[in-house]
């Protein structure tokens, strides 16, 4: 991990072999058997807990985002916050959100019905750290469903603070991993049996090499990619007021958004 502002190096971290990566997965399947018959109201007090947890230690995690991928401390302050938001979000109204739908047919009784598949793997970025992490894990994990992170090689400190997060709040051990891994690694992840689908967030590059391993072996994805919109001003804007707007949009979170 390196500082951006002054490239000094953080600190360095050791990166999970083959084996190590074997061992990782196999908790996860054990955990994923017992996490996924715990009711919902087990789920979301854990969650309310780890809301708890980002709140009282808001101060420590914004440095640690800031130090390891360079946001402005009160942006970071944020993000820690939004954090706790979607914990209490998710842990208040997942139960209902995946309540079986029935639905009229000329069967008997027809129905839709909501159940956990096994492991989630999430390829997250570095420029939210947090956010993008939590977004996933809370309606993921909510649903029954345990989460395996490969974090970006830059926010290694963030990666591993949350998964303590969740150690902290009682999460049973497995429910949640943070994984220091190459990217090598993680045709390794999508072929165990326990993975059932992967998330990334990152650049069509990226997005396209998890898409064709997830075809590989028929796995679910979710993906969320690169690109940077247009900022286009109509004749009749007030230009002052759209020149401020442009600016905040394109310089918050260092650029990142």
């Amino acid at each position: 991990s390196i500082n951006p502002y002054n490239n000094e190096v953080i600190e360095e971290y050791p990166t999970l072999n083959t084996s190590e990566l074997e061992a990782r997965l196999q908790l996860s399947e054990k955990a994923f058997h017992a996490w996924k018959t715990t009711s919902f109201s087990e789920r979301a007090a854990l969650f309310q807990k780890v809301a708890g947890i980002l709140r009282e230690n808001k101060e420590q995690y914004a440095k640690t985002i800031t130090l390891e991928m360079g946001k402005a401390i009160n942006e970071a302050k944020g993000e820690v916050e939004k954090c706790a938001w979607v914990c209490e979000y998710y842990a208040e109204n997942a139960e209902e959100f995946l309540q079986d739908e029935y639905i009229t047919s000329d069967a008997q009784k027809s129905f839709v019905s909501y159940e956990p598949i096994g492991a989630v793997l999430a390829i997250m970025p570095w420029n939210f750290p947090f956010w993008q992490v939590f977004r996933f894990a809370a309606p993921y994990l909510m649903a029954g469903n345990v989460g395996i992170l490969k974090h970006a090689p830059n926010v290694n400190a963030c990666s591993l603070a949350i998964e303590e997060i969740f150690t902290k709040a009682g999460f049973p051990e497995g429910v949640f991993q943070s994984l220091l891994i190459d990217v090598d690694l993680v045709p390794q992840i999508m072929e165990h049996d326990i993975v059932q689908a992967a998330t990334l967030t990152g650049s069509e590059k990226a997005g396209a090499s998890v898409a064709a391993l997830s075809g590989k072996n028929i796995k679910k994805t979710v993906l969320e990619l690169g690109g940077s919109d247009p900022f286009i001003v109509l004749a009749d804007a007030d230009i002052e007021q759209a020149a401020k707007v442009a600016i905040q949009s394109r310089m918050l979170n260092a650029g990142q958004s």
